[in-house]
């Protein structure tokens, strides 16, 4: 039986990059986020369209992905880590040119011990509490600093996809004053949401994610992905009848149901069918019914004169957002959480590439 089919279209994350970068300004350079394996989406395939498209920063979780992204690149990009220099890393960052984002002064002064004449970065937490030098540790590491410059300073905003929060105002004037001790360090804010806040937000340097995959807060973003799911059986269902785990969806009337091959084990979670989002028969909504199994989802397309052999339940009619939205989460969960059981085609960018994992 076909797999379902998880398309990825590298000319439209190149192209939500391009038009990111017009929206950083002219002097600031637009980097790329590729953690997690870009997003879910094959970080083989998606890093060496975003060098094509003109990226020539990324930024990654941890060093292994760091690593990895160095093999594919080859020299040249800088490639940042954003958790630092963990315990045991100092091989990786050695031997694949990585550059860390310190975030504390025990970071600063192990890395200074053992790469003293490597490049880095620092992190600065300005208000999100989540990783970064707050402005005591700044001042405990300014002699360790002395002579010895970072190459970029950087942090991260809680609240950017909420345009109007008082939060965003507040962490730059925080990381304006933190900067205040740093004068000559080309600075970076702003990921997907800072740039769209405005050039106040964007400094040197700006560090886009979502929005290359397609998601919101960019919301003028190109489609980036389609998952087709292949159609199994279509059975006739009496009034009355059940369908799914639990009993939980009746039939009201005589209908056709689908049932199509893919579920929680693929990422699509469980969640998903409480909000009884459609699959989609070309431009043809049809309504998820029961509940999402591990590699099953039942749809209703008593409307469809003929089944297709796939439906679709990402596509540019219902992208990752609005499936999000059915399920309570946000896209980035529906992105990463995409399972290997795909059959992965990718479109544009050399596509008769290396297809990655």
């Amino acid at each position: 039986m076909a797999r379902a089919r998880l398309t990825i279209d590298l000319d439209a994350i190149a192209a939500n990059w391009r038009a990111l970068d017009a929206r950083s300004g002219p002097d600031v350079e637009t980097a790329a986020v590729v953690k997690a394996d870009a997003y879910g989406l094959g970080v083989a395939r998606v890093a060496p369209a975003l060098a094509a498209a003109g990226a020539r920063s990324f930024f990654v979780a941890i060093a292994e992905e760091g690593a990895t992204l160095r093999d594919l690149l080859g020299p040249g990009p800088a490639i940042y880590v954003f958790s630092g220099m963990m315990p045991g890393d100092e091989p990786l960052f050695a031997a694949h040119d990585l550059v860390p984002c310190l975030n504390s002064p025990a970071q600063v002064a192990n890395f200074l011990r053992e790469l003293p004449d490597r490049p880095f970065a620092l992190q600065l937490d300005s208000g999100m509490n989540r990783l970064g030098l707050e402005p005591a540790d700044l001042s405990a590491v300014a002699a360790v600093l002395d002579g010895v410059a970072p190459v970029l300073v950087i942090s991260h905003l809680a609240c950017a996809d909420e345009p109007g929060h008082a939060q965003n105002a507040g962490q730059l004037r925080a990381f304006r004053t933190m900067l205040g001790g740093l004068p000559e360090t080309p600075a970076s804010l702003a990921a997907t949401g800072g740039i769209l806040l405005g050039p106040d937000y964007h400094f040197a340097m700006t560090r886009p994610g979502i929005g290359l995959y397609g998601g919101l807060p960019f919301a003028g973003a190109r489609p980036v992905v389609r998952l087709s799911l292949p159609v199994i059986q279509v059975r006739e269902v009496a009034p009355g009848e059940t369908v799914g785990y639990g009993a939980a969806w009746v039939a009201a009337g005589r209908r056709r149901i689908a049932t199509v091959s893919a579920g929680y084990a693929d990422g699509l979670i469980r969640r998903i069918g409480a909000g009884r989002p459609a699959l989609f028969a070309g431009d043809v909504p049809c309504p998820l019914v029961g509940r999402v199994s591990m590699d099953l989802i039942t749809v209703d397309v008593t409307g469809l004169a003929e089944v297709p052999a796939r439906l679709d339940i990402l596509n540019p009619h219902q992208g990752i957002d609005a499936l999000a939205d059915a399920a309570g989460t946000i896209g980035y969960e529906i992105l990463t959480a995409l399972g290997d059981r795909y059959e992965r085609v990718y479109t544009g960018a050399d596509p008769a590439g290396p297809a990655g994992p």
